[in-house]
């Protein structure tokens, strides 16, 4: 079947997909390069096609050449990470897919396809280096110090019967050592949870270290979980991985369901022995960490998908923690709404009383998709910026504001029927209702005095002085 591309117009799209692409021929000299391939690696095409492999790449040993192995042995490598120096001394780290390319069985090439993680590799490094240096601070302080880093059991705050039934759970799961999987969505406080148990364990003055499985490249985890030896692979390091720096402590693994299979073997072993190697190591070492670890999605869904080992899955469920969407616990949106109140007054020297009515009904009524994360974020930014000793719905960000303009067959239950009980006095009732009319009005416009005087069908001048009489900034003077 003849192809609807030409070959100058595949080139031309390789030359704009974001991965190296390079093309040898079965005597290992280079054929084709894309533009990608030739910034990261520090080439010039033209004087590099036509050129050995081990010309192109002088500190490139024939060996170690994941294009020349592929051409002897016929068979792929994948996702093989590499680091190398270019001419210019740059080093450089990427992670390899290598395919042979053949006819009839026959040999005519490879192509090698790489992805850039040199940033990531330093950022790592950097982590692991401060890691290892707070560890040795930390092992200077009083217990007392290590302790008010960390959550306790008293700040998860809830009035929901099944959360204070899996917070009882917790309790008494922190005091053993038995691995904990905790299931939540993004946003519901697993790290608080897995804070607090460590900080009620008798673990508690030895470190906690917090990992997201899904912020790393695949390549990267493996070192920064189990620490490399200088020998390894090209460019590796005598490093510590986490594990070690964690040895004592309690190492909490988030979204696990993003950990490579393969990799989840390995940390298997850890479970059961107590014992790790370091990439490119025969030494075994012994670690005593307890471990947590997080799924953001079903337990249940992510072994059904293959993403967690069977094996892995039950030495982790010894222990299993469910915590509740905020959607599911709507009673503890008052109670969260009034700790965050109470935190970012203090921590931005603000006076702010609570949230209206209307806020009030509108946090019930709303998804909360970010869940206690959201909220939290949600008054944060209301802080700043609220000028009335409520926070009010213009204060809130653009989305809760469209979800109030949404309710339109319940706004006039929401914004006038609540928050008049038990007010018998006539000029309070009449003041608050053209308040909320008011600012109604002014959302709608988005903070435009004079469409929101043309609706009220009043004075400009009389709206402004209504605005400062109740405190309304608009956004908009125009």
């Amino acid at each position: 079947m003849r192809s609807f591309l030409t070959e100058a117009q595949v080139k031309f799209l390789l030359n704009y997909i974001s991965d190296g692409i390079q093309i040898v021929n079965s005597e290992g000299v280079l054929v084709y390069c894309n533009r990608q391939a030739a910034m990261q690696d520090d080439i010039n095409i033209s004087e590099s096609i036509g050129k050995h492999i081990t010309e192109v790449y002088p500190s490139l040993l024939q060996e170690e050449s994941t294009l020349l192995h592929v051409i002897e042995s016929k068979e792929p490598i994948l996702n093989k990470d590499q680091t190398y120096r270019t001419y210019k001394g740059k080093d450089v780290t990427t992670v390899n897919s290598t395919l042979p390319i053949l006819e009839k069985g026959e040999i005519q090439g490879a192509i090698e396809i790489s992805k850039n993680i040199t940033e990531y590799k330093e950022l790592s490094e950097r982590y692991l280096d401060l890691q290892s240096q707070v560890q040795e601070n930390v092992g200077g302080l009083r217990p007392s110090k290590v302790k008010k880093s960390y959550y306790n059991f008293e700040d998860i705050i809830t009035d929901n019967a099944e959360f204070n039934r899996m917070k009882t759970i917790a309790m008494k799961a922190a005091r053993t050592d038995i691995p904990v999987l905790v299931y939540g969505e993004t946003g519901t406080g697993k790290e608080l949870l897995t804070q607090a148990i460590h900080n009620s364990s008798k673990r508690r003055n030895k470190p906690f270290i917090a990992q997201n499985c899904a912020a790393l490249p695949n390549a990267l985890l493996e070192g920064i979980l189990f620490g490399t030896t200088k020998g390894g692979f090209t460019g590796a390091v005598d490093r510590q991985g986490l594990f070690e720096l964690a040895d004592g402590g309690t190492l909490f693994l988030d979204e696990i369901n993003s950990m490579p299979v393969e990799l989840q073997a390995k940390l298997l072993r850890v479970l059961q022995d107590g014992k790790l190697r370091r990439i490119g190591d025969s030494k075994e070492r012994y670690v005593d960490v307890r471990i947590i670890a997080a799924c953001n999605i079903e337990p249940n869904l992510a072994l059904e998908q293959g993403l967690i080992r069977r094996d892995l899955y039950y030495r982790l469920n010894t222990v299993t923690l469910w915590i509740p969407k905020l959607s599911d616990r709507r009673e503890d949106i008052p109670l969260l709404t009034k700790y965050f109140i109470s935190k970012y007054n203090n921590k931005l020297y603000r006076n702010v009383q609570g949230v209206s009515k209307e806020v009030d009904a509108l946090f019930m009524r709303y998804d909360w998709g970010g869940n206690v994360r959201e909220l939290e974020h949600v008054i944060e930014g209301a802080i700043n910026f609220v000028e009335t000793p409520e926070i009010g719905i213009i204060d809130l960000p653009p989305n809760l504001r469209r979800f109030y303009d949404s309710i339109e067959p319940e706004k006039d239950q929401i914004g006038f029927c609540i928050g008049f009980e038990g007010i018998d006095n006539l000029n309070e009732i009449l003041e608050m209702t053209e308040r909320r009319v008011i600012e109604n009005a002014l959302l709608r416009h988005r903070g435009n005095v004079t469409k929101t005087a043309r609706q009220l069908k009043i004075p400009r001048q009389t709206l402004q002085y209504k605005l400062k009489k109740y405190h309304l900034e608009p956004e908009s003077d125009e």
